[in-house]
Formats: structure tokens, C-alpha cells, sequence
């Protein structure tokens, strides 16, 4: 099966909108009965749009920030899972174009106009902080041998190759990319997670595991000078929060609309009546559409970051972003509440499955702390101060 390119941002949009639709029918039954989506992967990747943030010297479409988020909320409202598998995906081909020799850059992009997919092997359990590392990387010849184990390793299950970062002899952190069907490398579903089911977010082992140095790429040095690479990651995050609360808003909606409840302490007939569920609805379409307002502006704030990367542009790129993923966090959890108290205990109802919108919103925010990002912003706003560099501000 070929791989469609697209070449623009017009064209992305409009096909990840006919994606989406697909993308959506059996959701909940996969979600419930955790299926994992191998044949709806397909039909994502072959679309082209997981390479729409090639740059256009290598053959890609080149999209916009606002596009590329736009295109994950979108397919994250279909299907919260899809939308969060391809996220490590699009932050190593940021680190690549960052840091990436002309020889990586060509190769590996290549790769992935070809339909093929990058997983992720970056977090450890175990460690004393989330950023520290002690999977190695040690020279073998005309190339390494790593050895580790890895957790929270979204998209690994469904990868070709696995970016892992690694520690060399020098200590310094690189990200190895490393073929999926390398010798000594296991792939662990052991993912157990009570949301986002579906992600395949479990372990990876390195026993021994060769890669070859040309694709081993600088890691470590993305953040200690100024570069997009953090938030160009946390944008993604908030557009998959993003399109949880629109998945939750849309079910909430039909759900009111379609279904009898009794409104007898209203004295009601029928929820469109009930002042107080038109002031809820009001209330979550007014912070889901400043959580949308706040993506595209983070999107702006990131194009100008990467055309031109300097400590002021990234900074303010980073708190830009900082300010949509505590919006969009806080709008996804509010959305998955407001469909349970408008739907009642049927909400609970396995045949209903409404819950998955709360469970995926309640694990996908955890992924980082959102009120370090409010400290973040009020010690950028009030002090003058920037964040810091790395890819959880």
C-alpha cells in the first residue's frame, strides 16, 4: 500500500477532517475492549499526515505549528488514543531537524514520507527525578550497543524504529533511533493504564542491542541552547487535551439532546428547559473555545520560535504553549465531569462507554504537572523570568 504526501496545510486539514470520521467509528468498542488499532494506524500513516512537519527541502509539506496542532486535536476527538500515539513521533522529527546531520535529516525523513512510524523510548521508572537517564550507550566498532529498560513508551508497539534516549561515555544524553526489529529489543504490552488504553504506552528492553552511528543523533544539546524542541512537544499535548474535551462536549451534547431523563426537580419536562444545564453547556463551550483560541496562538508563537531561534523567541513560545496546555488540561477533565452530571448514572453504563473521555482526560494530563506551568508563567510574566529548557514547559 502507497503512502500519500501532502503538500500543504489546506490539504492536511482537510484530510485528517476525512480521517477522523473513519477513524472514529468503533472508538468506544476499542477503548472498551482494548483493541488495539493496528488496522486504523494503517489507514492514519498512509494518509500522509504523519509527515506533514517534514520541511518542504525534504519533500514534506512543511505545515505550520497551528496545522500540525489542529490535526492532532482533530483526530484526538475521534479517538483520544490515535491522537496520542503519533506525539514522540513529531517531537523526534523536531529533534532531528534541531540537531540532525543533512545525512540524517535526508534519510530518516525519507523513511517517514514512506509511510513509515517513529515510536518512543525516552521515560524510565525507578529513577530519582523523571529527567534522569541510566540507559546506556557504549561504542561497539563502527557503531553502539545500548542497554536499558524503558517505560511509557507511546507508539513503540506500532513503530518501525524506536528514537531511545541514551547516556554515552561522556554522559551526555543522544537519542539512538533505533530499528524496532533490531536484535535484543522487546517491545513489552504491558500497558495497564485505566485511560488512553489503547496508546500502547508499555516497556521496552535493550539487551545489547546494536545501532548503527548514523543514527544516533545529538540529544542533550537541543536544550542547552535555545531550540523549539520542548514546546513543540507540550503543544501536542495540549491539542490531544484539546480534542478529548471536544470528544466529551460532542457525546455530551448528543446525549442531552437524545436521551430521556427526569428533570423532576426542575419540574421540567426536558433538559433543553433546564436553565442550569444550558449554564453548564455555556460555561464548557466558553473554556473549550478559549482553550482553542490559546492552541492556535501557542502555534504562532512556535512558527516564529523555529524560523527564528533565539532565548526570547523559545521563551515566549514555551509560556505560550505553557498557557494552552493548563487550559486545555483543565478543559478536558471539566468536559468528562460535565458529561457525567448531565447524563447521570447512565453515563456509567458499560454500553455507553461516556466514562472514556473523564479516563483518557484524568491519564493523558498527567504526563506532566500542570501547575509548574502556572508558575512558569507567573515567573515569566511577574519576574521577567524564563522557563526552563526542556520538554515538559
Amino acid at each position: 500500500m502507497t503512502t500519500s504526501v501532502i503538500t500543504s496545510d489546506a490539504q492536511a486539514l482537510s484530510v485528517a477532517e476525512h480521517i477522523a470520521q473513519q477513524l472514529k467509528r468503533d472508538s468506544a468498542l476499542r477503548d472498551r475492549e482494548r483493541r488495539l488499532p493496528h488496522a486504523e494506524l494503517e489507514l492514519f500513516t498512509r494518509s500522509g499526515l504523519w509527515a506533514i512537519s517534514v520541511p518542504k527541502t525534504f519533500g514534506g509539506a512543511g505545515v505550520s505549528n497551528i496545522t500540525l496542532a489542529q490535526v492532532i486535536a482533530r483526530i484526538a476527538q475521534a479517538d483520544a488514543s490515535l491522537g496520542q500515539i503519533p506525539q514522540n513521533h513529531f517531537y523526534a522529527l523536531e529533534v532531528l531537524r534541531v540537531n540532525g546531520s543533512p545525512e540524517q535529516q535526508r534519510r530518516l525523513y525519507a523513511e517517514v514520507l514512506a509511510g513509515r512510524r517513529f515510536g518512543n523510548a525516552l521515560a524510565e521508572l525507578g529513577t530519582k527525578t523523571a529527567h534522569d537517564r541510566t540507559t546506556r550507550l557504549t561504542r561497539d566498532g563502527a557503531g553502539y550497543r545500548v542497554n536499558g529498560r524503558k517505560f511509557y513508551a507511546t507508539g513503540a508497539l506500532y513503530a518501525q524504529r524506536i528514537p531511545t534516549s541514551v547516556i554515552d561515555d561522556q554522559s551526555r544524553q543522544q537519542l539512538a533511533f533505533v530499528p524496532a526489529d533490531s536484535q535484543g529489543l522487546l517491545v513489552i504490552d504491558d500497558w495497564s493504564g485505566f485511560g488512553q488504553r489503547t496508546t500502547g504506552s508499555g516497556s521496552v528492553t535493550f539487551d545489547n542491542v546494536w545501532v548503527d552511528a548514523n543514527d544516533v543523533v545529538p540529544f542533550q544539546s537541543a536544550f542547552e541552547r535555545p531550540t523549539p524542541v520542548g514546546p513543540l512537544a507540550q503543544i501536542l499535548h495540549a491539542a490531544i487535551d484539546t480534542g478529548i474535551a471536544r470528544a466529551a462536549l460532542d457525546d455530551a451534547l448528543h446525549f442531552v439532546r437524545t436521551r430521556s431523563r427526569p428533570w423532576v426537580d426542575s419540574g421540567l419536562d426536558k433538559a433543553s428547559d433546564d436553565p442550569l444545564t444550558l449554564k453548564s453547556f455555556g460555561q464548557l463551550v466558553s473554556r473549550l473555545h478559549a482553550a482553542e483560541a490559546l492552541l492556535e496562538r501557542a502555534g504562532e508563537f512556535l512558527d516564529r520560535a523555529q524560523a527564528y531561534s533565539n532565548a526570547d523567541t523559545v521563551a515566549a513560545a514555551s509560556i505560550a504553549v505553557a498557557e494552552a496546555r493548563a487550559i486545555s488540561t483543565e478543559v478536558s477533565l471539566a468536559a468528562g465531569t460535565t458529561l457525567f452530571e448531565l447524563a447521570g448514572s447512565q453515563a456509567t453504563l458499560a454500553e455507553h462507554n461516556l466514562d472514556r473521555h473523564w479516563r483518557n482526560a484524568r491519564v493523558h494530563t498527567l504526563h506532566d504537572p500542570v501547575r509548574w506551568k502556572y508558575h512558569a508563567i507567573g515567573n515569566y510574566y511577574l519576574n521577567q523570568e524564563n522557563p526552563p529548557r526542556r520538554g515538559t514547559i
